[in-house]
């Protein structure tokens, strides 16, 4: 195993002294190679160690503009610092430069959820689902952005994906009992609120859908 990898394994194990002193021993080894700078940025990133990791991210960029992880990595530092502009243009620098994951689709689409643009968020998450369509969370928040865009039908089709994943996904339990309140299926609302209940007792949200859909019931 080369030194990044056992890096990267120090760093999954929780053991962090060591993998910086392997990402030191990568850049002093290879100090023109940008994998060794990203790398240990994304560590100091790990342990909130913000403005280090900035600059070895950058440092990344000046070495090879075209490090495509360097921007992802940096999009992240700015999540993590509320900043969703800058976060935005960083991971979509990442995209353009070939990274085809889903993370990165995933946390394009919510750095514009977060500046309520959900329309523009819609195709950077369907595409994060269609890379990973077993990640019930980037199912869960395509099928938010399409709700709030007012693609109802969808949105239910999405939920009910991840209901498909997850039987006790309470919110999403949650939001197909709205969805059906709208489609004025009140009985099919009723059932989900009560799934939502059983996997989340305190979902207040769900208590509420739960009694305007027994309310309802009860005018019929």
């Amino acid at each position: 195993m080369d030194k990044n990898k056992q890096a990267i394994a120090y760093m999954q194990d929780n053991k962090f002294e060591e993998a910086a002193a392997l990402f030191t021993e990568v850049i002093e080894e290879q100090p023109n190679d940008p994998v060794g700078y990203i790398n240990f940025g994304n560590l100091l990133l790990h342990v909130n160690d913000q403005e280090r990791a900035q600059r070895f991210f950058e440092k990344a960029i000046e070495l090879d503009e075209k490090a495509a992880t360097a921007y992802y990595g940096l999009g992240n530092l700015y999540v993590e610092q509320a900043n969703y502009g800058k976060a935005q243009v960083n991971y979509q620098k990442a995209i353009e430069l070939g990274l085809e994951e889903a993370d990165v689709y995933y946390m394009l689409g919510m750095t514009f959820l977060q500046q309520e643009h959900d329309k523009l968020a819609l195709p950077y998450l369907l595409r994060a689902a269609e890379l990973a369509p077993e990640d019930e969370e980037i199912l869960f928040q395509y099928g938010l952005a399409l709700a709030q865009s007012d693609h109802i039908s969808d949105a239910g089709s999405v939920f009910y994906k991840v209901i498909r994943l997850n039987e006790a996904h309470s919110d999403a339990h949650y939001n197909l009992g709205v969805i059906a309140l709208f489609e004025d299926k009140v009985n099919k609302g009723l059932e989900h609120f009560d799934r939502a209940l059983e996997a989340q007792p305190d979902h207040v949200l769900a208590q509420n859908g739960k009694k305007n859909a027994e309310h309802l019931l009860s005018e019929m």
